[in-house]
């Protein structure tokens, strides 16, 4: 194993100056920086975890807890934090909240206060006073993504606002038979992001004077699958069709599409279809979707923590995270009668 003092030998700089150049904390000039990597870099030379550990006192990783580890939306938010922290020489540690509350309990009771970490990041997950509580007794920095929590740091998603500005674009366009593919009780979990997409979609229809049509509204699950089967049934019964579909997710929003051609119709000439996420099919079935950067998401929670390991007693802040509407091929007037 090559030593740290070999690195200083060859940059030919102080073993002291190699260290902070190498861990980032203190000042080093730039030139005395690109010699300490060149030189490491030529010998091969990687920071010893335990050691960095023992002289800083932090772990260089970041706890990140999660809801789902399958989901795209959730893969991706954790690929923008992995990215981010990498580039600062942060490891991740995963913890994922399964529907178990035995196996949640575990994660706030124990697993969090093994001293693992030096921060963390809680994505999409709504914590009770208890869990909260314990997040806070760790002493650690902590940034939430999602819906609001008042004792946190959070970076909040508006998924009311997301809803009806992907409902008011149907409605610029003339639409005025909307339906909307939304989630089945058992999926409006964290932070009720399907009701409160409904509840945007309806505010939407309200300011525009339209009473929604109950028989316009399929509940489903944030799949592609879900989507389809859900669009499947809207657009295959007998009696009055939607002109456009809102669906909940990007990923409904697809399967919308695969089911309303499966059925013979234009997309968006018989029927419009849009989502909300910005998935990474979008463009491919240019999907007209309102973008939520969940990538971003993940880079800014990453840059948010490793900001607060660098400053002390700072309040409480929430931000509120962009959203745009991405118009593409599969919206546009509805045909005349």
């Amino acid at each position: 194993m090559v030593s740290i003092d070999e690195v200083a030998r060859k940059a030919g700089l102080s073993t002291a100056t190699v260290s902070r150049a190498l861990s980032g904390r203190g000042y080093v000039s730039t030139s005395s920086r690109e010699k300490v990597h060149l030189a490491a870099e030529e010998l091969g030379y990687v920071v010893s975890s335990r050691a960095s550990s023992l002289a800083s006192g932090r772990t260089r990783n970041i706890g990140v807890v999660v809801p789902f580890l399958d989901r795209w939306f959730f893969s991706t938010v954790l690929s923008g934090v992995s990215s981010a922290l990498m580039r600062h020489g942060y490891d991740i540690t995963l913890y994922n909240i399964t529907a178990d509350q035995d196996v949640r309990k575990d994660v706030f009771e124990t697993a969090l206060r093994r001293q693992r970490v030096d921060a963390v990041i809680a994505v999409s997950i709504e914590l009770n006073e208890h869990e909260t509580a314990r997040l806070l007794a760790l002493g650690l920095p902590v940034i939430a993504i999602g819906g609001p929590n008042p004792r946190l740091d959070t970076l909040t998603a508006d998924d009311g606002a997301l809803a009806q500005l992907a409902t008011e674009h149907l409605l610029t366009l003339g639409h005025t038979e909307i339906a909307h593919i939304g989630a089945s009780p058992e999926f409006d979990l964290d932070f009720h992001i399907p009701t409160n997409r409904r509840l945007g979609f309806e505010t939407a229809l309200a300011g525009a004077g339209i009473t929604p049509n109950p028989a316009f509204l399929a509940p489903s699950d944030f799949t592609v699958e879900g989507g389809y089967r859900a669009a499947k049934q809207l657009l295959g019964r007998p009696g009055p069709r939607p002109t456009a579909v809102f669906a909940a997710s990007d990923e409904m929003a697809i399967g919308a599409v695969m089911a309303a051609r499966d059925l013979g119709y234009r997309v968006p000439e018989d029927i419009s279809v849009i989502g909300i996420d910005g998935h990474e099919l979008g463009e491919f079935f240019q999907l007209t979707t309102v973008d939520q950067f969940p990538l971003a998401q993940g880079e800014r929670a990453a840059e948010a923590v490793l900001a607060k390991l660098e400053a002390t007693n700072e309040p409480a802040a929430h931000a509120a995270l962009p959203f745009e509407l991405i118009v593409r091929g599969t919206t546009a007037r509805p045909q005349e009668k």
